[in-house]
């Protein structure tokens, strides 16, 4: 990673807002003599982007070496971006984060769970567009980002979590997920209302936004993620011989079982079995709904008691990108099964009501 520089030359009393760019469309523009996109210089934003100008802050900006696509995303990547924010953490008073759509609820999700006594927002956001398109939803969702991380109210920063903002809307990053590819209302979250939305003017849901702690503590940074887990997503005619062979991967520590409606999974012998052995060789596993919203609810159907009773943990209303995150994070906790249990069903970062 490399510092590009700022939009000021002097740093003054406005807020410091630190940009970092770690890739996908919205740093790409396109070449017009080949029509092939390619990078933006991210040191070069205030020419591509004047309006920057009219905010009240100072910017800088980092960017990764080399980009990354949203589909090359991992857990390196994550270290990467909280290591940039904790360098950084006394000096700036806000982080916007650019990454890739596709992932980009996966990345703020496990993002939100690394990172322990936030007092400043970090804001995640992307577009469906590059920046030098036409109709580009770049310059809007970057340009408000920013102007939320700039929000205070009282000498406070209003958002002191982890966020994402796309299409005039700003959510609790580990409740959302990716509900369109091309639309540019890309991102939704069901179980819980929107924190922010622009229009004439930046609202905020207040009522909705997490309040810190009034005796600030340290920052607290957690660069270590288990990764030898799994989403496994049922369906009608699922095998025994496919959930075996699943479950009986060398080193698996965790698994996210999506299931039916309000928690519900087929109550046959060979399915419970499996899942009992699983349970048994400290495998954990997370009933999810595979529907976009609701809750798990486990025990209230007949289909649902035997997962209940074998010690499958509830989900709840947690996403599946917020479930997996949450997963490689307890996992590094060395907790007992009744303490991994306990922490799962209940919030931690906002992500579960």
């Amino acid at each position: 990673m490399y510092c590009l520089g700022y939009k000021n030359d002097k740093m003054t009393n406005k807020p410091n807002i630190l940009l970092v760019y770690t890739g996908g469309t919205i740093g790409m523009i396109k070449d017009y003599q080949t029509n092939a996109l390619k990078a933006f210089d991210f040191s070069q934003i205030v020419e591509n982007i004047p309006e920057l100008e009219q905010l009240s802050c100072n910017i800088k900006t980092i960017s990764f070496d080399e980009p990354i696509d949203s589909s090359n995303m991992n857990t390196r990547f994550y270290i990467d971006i909280v290591e940039i924010i904790e360098e950084n953490y006394k000096n700036f008073d806000g982080f916007v984060i650019l990454t890739g759509s596709d992932t980009m609820s996966y990345t703020s999700s496990a993002i939100s769970f690394m990172i322990e006594n936030l007092q400043k927002p970090i804001i995640f956001t992307g577009s469906q567009l590059p920046i030098g398109d036409l109709r580009t939803d770049a310059k809007e969702n970057l340009i408000t980002s920013i102007e939320i991380a700039c929000a205070r109210k009282q000498d406070k920063p209003i958002i002191s979590e982890v966020c994402l903002y796309f299409e005039y809307k700003l959510y609790r990053a580990n409740r959302t997920t990716k509900i369109n590819a091309e639309q540019f209302e890309a991102f939704a979250s069901m179980n819980y209302p929107p924190l922010a939305e622009s229009g004439v003017h930046l609202s905020f849901s207040e009522h909705y936004i997490y309040k810190p702690l009034k005796d600030k503590k340290e920052l607290i940074i957690r660069k270590k993620l288990i990764t030898d887990v799994l989403i496994l997503k049922l369906f009608p005619g699922i095998t025994e011989k496919v959930v075996k062979s699943m479950l009986s991967i060398d080193g698996l520590k965790g698994v996210v079982l999506e299931t039916y409606g309000s928690g519900n999974a087929p109550d046959e012998t060979w399915f419970v079995t499996l899942l009992k052995e699983a349970i048994f060789k400290d495998i954990r596993i997370i009933n999810v709904t595979q529907c976009n919203g609701g809750h798990v609810n486990q025990g209230h159907y007949e289909t649902s008691v035997a997962l209940k009773q074998i010690g499958v943990v509830n989900g709840k209303d947690i996403t599946t990108e917020s479930a997996i995150a949450k997963l490689m994070y307890l996992l590094s906790e060395d907790l007992s099964e009744e303490e991994f249990k306990s922490y799962f069903e209940k919030s931690l970062r906002g992500e579960i009501s």
